[in-house]
């Protein structure tokens, strides 16, 4: 019997491709004909090295015009060195040598050695989703002993006792069985409906025994911050509830409730990456049906202060003010370590881009194969701020991203706050380096000023920094033709109404309220 798991290859996703080498025994390492070793392959081998697994090298795509099979193979000799004899040729699209690899993995991977069917019940929670009839469901790896339909099984983390339910495998959709054995990758339905029970990484054994537990999975550190906020007419319960949903079948999300002055009563999430937030976004509108206000991504900033403290903060609402800016030594803002790998020809046009985006060179490396592998200190501001779209540009397309967490260093950083009519839209604020001020200062007023609706006055839009305006823009006012009726040559009585309206204005502009839409917060914060 074999448990197959297909693990997603981008780095946002590393803690998905952690879980199922935890449940694995081996792994194909599969390496494009025609592109060669991609940036995330180099990047998650390692991962399974580490873990101990038995790697089997897969080239696939050998159909294509454009495959060159002697340079993957000599990249997967020289970078992951493994035995040249164990690479198989394959087309996963017209099935050539795929019969090849079901008996590879029988010879070269072994079977789960360390279970022991004999000792009290033991498994790790792999994964867990949820079901509206069943509840939640868990995907576990059952380390030691067995487990029946209606056997009492506990958890280490809650503590809570459950009567599983049904028992069986995913074949590829459940498939009930009368028993689960150690050495299965399995589901269990433990019967309870509260996704805050199911902790992926948990480990559940036999009510009553005493068990060592098993070693979880590392806590991942969320990179990137949205505010989510619901939008017009939608139930604020019934939202929490559909993400607390999504949250079961993704840990990595961390979700703590939040209030903004423009948008009312919302959460604040924290993901992995940029792609993982907008697919956490797609998900939530897809499966429930509802409608999100995202605000833009931002990064968790390091405040120093003079008296040694540090403070984290990853909501421009809690950037230091004014008066707390004298207490405050310095800030520091997180990097990353970037991995590009591309064709050596474009070297100079990534190189230009990661000086573009504050990059710091670490490292850079000519293969043989006309790839160049190059390493970049680059803060994860510019990172999360569409990095790799721009890297796919200056390619066209052929570079390939992979990165790790790298700390913190000291930076210049300023929070840029949007005001309309000297009102400040904390939806809107943002935190960046001072480089960039100027430049998304004129950016975002102009955005600003496209979906405003125009008023019976004057409206103002500034953007702050620094306790200056460094940038602004105006809706003229709506205005009435007060001298349709008056004749040419009345000149005392035009001056009079055109006196009076200039007045009226005036006044209106200091009572009146400017109300944005949820759509026009929507158009601004929508990335083209």
């Amino acid at each position: 019997m074999f448990h197959l798991v297909d693990s997603p290859g981008h780095v946002d996703f590393r803690l998905e491709v952690s879980r199922s080498y935890a449940s694995c025994q081996g792994a194909l390492l599969l390496v494009d004909a025609s592109e060669g070793v991609k940036a995330q392959t180099v990047a998650n081998f390692y991962l399974a090295y580490s873990m101990d697994l038995k790697l089997i090298p897969v080239i696939n795509k050998i159909d294509l015009d454009t495959a060159n099979i002697d340079n993957a193979e000599d990249q997967i000799v020289t970078t992951f060195e493994l035995p040249h004899d164990d690479i198989v040729h394959v087309s996963a699209k017209t099935g050539l040598n795929v019969e090849y690899l079901l008996p590879k993995i029988i010879e070269n991977v072994p079977p789960p050695t360390h279970c022991n069917r004999d000792k009290p019940f033991r498994a790790q929670i792999v994964d867990s989703w949820y079901d509206p009839f069943l509840g939640v469901i868990m995907l576990i790896n059952v380390v030691d002993g067995t487990i029946k339909k209606g056997a009492k099984v506990e958890s280490f983390k809650t503590k809570g006792k459950h009567d599983v339910k049904e028992v069986g495998i995913m074949y590829p959709d459940r498939r009930p069985l009368p028993e689960l054995v150690a050495g299965q990758v399995a589901y269990i339905i433990p019967g309870f409906k509260d996704s805050n029970d199911a902790y992926v990484g948990d480990t559940l054994f036999a009510s009553g025994t005493t068990v060592e537990p098993l070693e979880g999975f590392e806590e991942p550190k969320p990179m990137v911050f949205v505010g989510a906020f619901p939008a017009d007419g939608t139930d604020f319960k019934k939202m929490e509830e559909s993400l607390q949903h999504l949250f079961l079948n993704d840990r990595s999300v961390t979700f703590q409730r939040t209030t903004s002055n423009a948008l009312g009563q919302g959460w604040r999430l924290g993901f992995l990456g940029s792609l993982h937030a907008s697919i956490f976004k797609q998900r939530l509108e897809k499966e429930h049906g509802k409608n999100l206000i995202i605000t833009a991504p931002t990064v968790p900033y390091k405040i120093h202060y003079r008296d040694g403290t540090e403070e984290v903060v990853s909501n421009p609402d809690d950037f230091p003010d004014n008066l707390t800016q004298a207490k405050v030594s310095h800030f520091s803002e997180p990097y990353v370590e970037t991995l590009m790998a591309f064709p050596k020809d474009y070297t100079g046009a990534v190189m230009k881009l990661c000086e573009n985006n504050r990059g710091e060179q670490v490292e850079l490396q000519y293969l043989n194969n006309g790839q160049t592998l190059m390493r970049y200190l680059i803060p994860t501001a510019h990172l999360i701020d569409d990095f790799f779209g721009r890297l796919k540009s200056a390619t066209k397309g052929y570079a390939s991203l992979d990165y790790e967490d790298a700390g913190y260093k000291e930076s210049d950083i300023l929070k840029l706050d949007l005001l309309v009519n000297g009102r400040s839209i904390d939806a809107l604020s943002t935190i960046m380096h001072r480089t960039q001020i100027s430049k998304n200062a004129k950016e975002f007023t102009k955005r600003l000023k496209e979906f405003l609706k125009i008023q019976q006055f004057e409206v103002i839009i500034q953007a702050k920094a620094d306790n200056r305006i460094v940038a602004r823009e105006t809706i003229k006012a709506r205005r009435k033709d007060v001298l349709a009726k008056l004749h040419a040559s009345d000149v005392s009585r035009r001056k009079k109404l055109l006196v009076k309206q200039k007045e009226g204005k005036k006044f209106m502009k200091s009572i009146g309220n400017v109300n944005i839409s949820n759509d026009a917060y929507q158009s601004f914060l929508r990335r083209e």
